[in-house]
């Protein structure tokens, strides 16, 4: 029988350069602690993702977490945690999770250093590194 050894979590609280993986706007705190305030468990968080889509080649997902999976990175900002896994780490360096209310609509939106682009509709990002042909325009 093999025996493995339990998993420690990662944690990222910031870069050699003392930039933090991610953070949260007050505005993002406030919407965040609203949303879970009914929660009972104390490791609900918010889960931070990148995928493979949109018209300039990633795009950003976001869901409310009940428990980190054994292998994503946690931080925490203002008190609210948040669950990245390690592929979306490199993508999201630096970046900060607003919450914005306007005419147009309300929602997270993410304040992103590592994108040198983005598509029209607001949805999607393009890094330096990124390679490939953007794709259709899907929200």
């Amino acid at each position: 029988m093999l025996e493995t050894q339990p998993q420690t979590p990662q944690t990222v609280p910031a870069t050699e350069t003392g930039t933090p993986l991610v953070t949260l706007s007050d505005a993002a705190v406030a919407k965040l602690t609203e949303l879970t305030s009914e929660e009972a468990d104390p490791n609900v968080g918010l889960r931070v993702y990148v995928y493979s889509g949109g018209c300039s080649g990633y795009r950003y997902g976001m869901m409310l977490e009940d428990q980190p999976a054994d292998e994503d990175v946690r931080v925490q900002s203002k008190g609210i945690k948040v669950y990245v896994d390690p592929q979306s780490t490199a993508l999201l360096q630096g970046s900060e999770i607003d919450y914005v209310d306007t005419l147009m609509g309300a929602g997270f939106t993410v304040n992103n250093p590592n994108a040198v682009s983005g598509c029209g509709c607001g949805s999607s990002f393009r890094t330096a590194e990124s390679e490939g042909a953007p794709g259709a325009c899907h929200h």
